[in-house]
């Protein structure tokens, strides 16, 4: 396993807080965002689209900075950043892709958003969760840290990300559905297992592979699917796997892997 401190410098965040604690992904804020913007662009012209052109249409100037912080601390926003370069390289191979691909990169900087993840994997297709069960869920995993109002709102974002991201469906009535996943989606999940250190078959058994919800078999084909549209190298013969992305890391970058 690459070390936190090495995590870190590749774009995870860890920590005790997150996003999630006021927002949701902030899917169509990150959506507009994007549209205006090549992939190339710089964290200081993000910042200007929203704190001086205004383009999310915020009605107050701390409304707008919080806005950019938020956005910050859910994706990175900063292609200096390998897990955002990537992110922001594969928001634009497929638009059916990009709300998982929004949740997994949230999920990767926002510890709020881990806690609720085994809530939402462990429940069948169709099956119901109200609010309050996620609250609950949430006071277990950290008692005595969450006010009664921190948890409901806490419970309602995690629980509107899940939705935008497809594991979810419902309005008041939230019940367990399957996502729509693509090669794009586990393109990044095996880039990001292999951040932290995995590879050859390992990162098919990643948690960022296993929140994918696939058969084994399907992650492999959703690979040579990626691997031909050139978006990494998969090779599979027998039980040797081979996973590699080439022009994802610089040569300086590559070397922490091996801090």
């Amino acid at each position: 396993m690459t070390p936190q401190a090495t995590q870190e410098k590749f774009g995870f965040k860890y920590g005790r807080n997150g996003a999630h604690a006021s927002r949701t992904m902030m899917l169509d804020e990150i959506t507009t965002l994007f549209e205006g913007r090549p992939p190339s662009a710089t964290p200081a012209q993000y910042q200007e689209d929203i704190e001086h052109f205004n383009v999310l249409h915020k009605p107050t100037e701390k409304a707008r900075k919080l806005t950019w912080r938020h956005l910050v601390d859910l994706y990175g926003m900063n292609t200096e950043q390998p897990l955002f370069r990537a992110f922001r390289r594969l928001w634009e191979c497929d638009e059916q892709a990009r709300t998982v691909l929004a949740c997994q990169m949230s999920l990767a900087r926002d510890p709020l958003l881990r806690l609720s993840k085994p809530s939402i994997l462990s429940l069948e297709l169709g099956q119901p969760l109200a609010r309050e069960q996620m609250e609950q869920a949430l006071a277990e995993l950290c008692p005595d840290r969450f006010s009664p109002a921190t948890l409901k709102s806490l419970a309602q974002n995690v629980n509107g990300t899940w939705t935008k991201a497809g594991y979810l469906k419902g309005k008041a009535k939230k019940v367990r559905s399957e996502p729509v996943i693509r090669p794009v989606n586990v393109a990044f999940a095996l880039f990001m297992g292999y951040l932290q250190g995995a590879t050859g078959n390992r990162l098919f058994t990643t948690e960022w592979a296993r929140m994918l919800e696939c058969r084994t078999e399907r992650l492999l084909e959703h690979a040579r699917m990626a691997s031909h549209a050139g978006l990494m190298t998969f090779k599979h013969s027998s039980e040797v796997v081979e996973v590699t992305f080439p022009d994802y890391l610089t040569r300086e970058e590559e070397t922490w892997l091996y801090e």
